[in-house]
């Protein structure tokens, strides 16, 4: 397979976004081909911007372009969400902060997965990095206790999980709060990634973690391999659709990493494909610069075949968070998904299904007791809602 990616689908306004991205220096931005400032449509310029969530470090960038290269309202219009970001970074910083001292005042070990902490740890500057909310990972054992907290601070609980067999704990990852008054939104997880699936038990995660170095409040971030793991895997489940997944990894892999610990993390949760995918697409769309123990990750054809296919993501402004997707996009992000597994991964994953669902409790609801019958049930239950799918179709 040849090493090149095929970006030629992408919009020229994208591909004016990423240019002016990799950018550091004036001279930088200076040296862009000026055929890409021509025939601009600025409008999806600005929104492509905004969809990658890459606006607040373009904001800088855009101010470095001369000869009036980028019209001044293209300018202001990017300048104003910025502001807004830097103030809801302060309030989430302030927010991050007294949950952290809440949480650890009942002995609930808590680290901060994204949010400011993540951005001040990347960009080492909050306004950098956009964040609508608070994404926290606790040992599951103290998810009960940590409900009673957030509740007690006003905020509600949004996702009621249906379930069977105490199917969530390894189906789901996080459930969500929403405080009505402040308007942010807690999201607690007990894993990093929807199961099924192998990754580090918290304990481990607590083990490697890091403390934050923005606030005075004691704050911890995972540790960097640890972080790599999750952003990978974050980006890859959610096909790199947006720019700032990539920016992440590429700030990340500029910093001090120990390339040998990330590696063995890598291998020993199936995500060396992931790891290239990321590195790849990092680098071919960023110019970012491959840590020298990590290149062979990007010289096997599976990794190269992984990146092309986020490309499609790329190629128009594909939301996955916001329903309805459309049917030949989740068509598509299905494959993809499916496409990022490990053989192992795959088989736990083909064998999850055999495990009961909620839907086969609504289908034949019976007690508790009896609830080991949905197994050999299964096939049935599952058969029998299809088939009346079909005849209501």
């Amino acid at each position: 397979m040849e090493n090149q990616l095929n970006l030629k689908s992408i919009p020229k306004e994208l591909n004016l976004i990423l240019e002016l991205l990799k950018g550091n220096y004036p001279s930088d931005i200076l040296a862009i081909d000026k055929g890409l400032f021509q025939s601009v449509d600025w409008n999806l310029f600005i929104d492509l911007a905004m969809h990658h969530r890459v606006y607040p470090v373009l904001h800088s960038k855009l101010k470095l372009a001369i000869d009036k290269q980028i019209p001044e309202y293209v300018v202001d219009t990017i300048s104003r969400p910025y502001k807004q970001n830097t103030l809801q970074m302060l309030f989430l910083t302030a927010e991050m902060e007294q949950i952290s001292q809440l949480f650890a005042a009942r002995e609930i070990s808590l680290l901060q997965l994204k949010g400011p902490a993540l951005a001040h740890d990347l960009y080492g500057d909050i306004s950098l990095r956009t964040s609508s909310d608070l994404d926290v990972l606790i040992p599951i054992e103290q998810l009960q206790l940590a409900e009673e907290i957030l509740i007690e601070q006003g905020y509600k609980k949004e996702d009621y999980i249906k379930t069977v067999l105490n199917d969530w704990k390894w189906r789901h990852h996080h459930i969500t709060f929403i405080h009505p008054i402040k308007k942010i939104k807690v999201e607690i997880h007990w894993r990093l990634s929807p199961g099924p699936g192998k990754e580090p038990s918290f304990t481990e995660f607590w083990e490697r973690r890091r403390q934050s170095t923005l606030t005075k409040q004691p704050v911890y971030l995972l540790g960097k391999s640890d972080l790599y793991l999750f952003l990978t895997a974050h980006g890859a489940r959610h096909g790199w659709s947006r720019i700032r997944w990539l920016l992440d990894i590429h700030q990340l892999v500029g910093q001090n990493l120990d390339q040998e610990k990330i590696l063995h993390i890598l291998e020993n949760y199936h995500s060396l494909h992931i790891g290239g995918q990321s590195l790849i697409l990092a680098s071919e769309l960023l110019n970012t610069k491959l840590p020298p123990k990590m290149e062979y990750l990007c010289t096997r054809a599976r990794p190269w075949k992984l990146a092309q296919g986020a490309i499609f993501y790329l190629e128009s402004m594909v939301n996955l968070h916001t329903d309805p997707v459309p049917e030949s996009v989740a068509r598509y992000h299905k494959r993809h998904l499916f496409a990022l597994m490990s053989f192992r991964q795959k088989s736990i994953f083909i064998l999850s299904f055999l495990y009961p669902y909620p839907e086969d409790h609504e289908t034949l609801p019976l007690p508790m007791p009896l609830h080991f019958l949905y197994f050999p049930l299964r096939p049935f239950l599952w058969a029998w809602r299809k088939s009346r799918r079909q005849a209501l179709t």
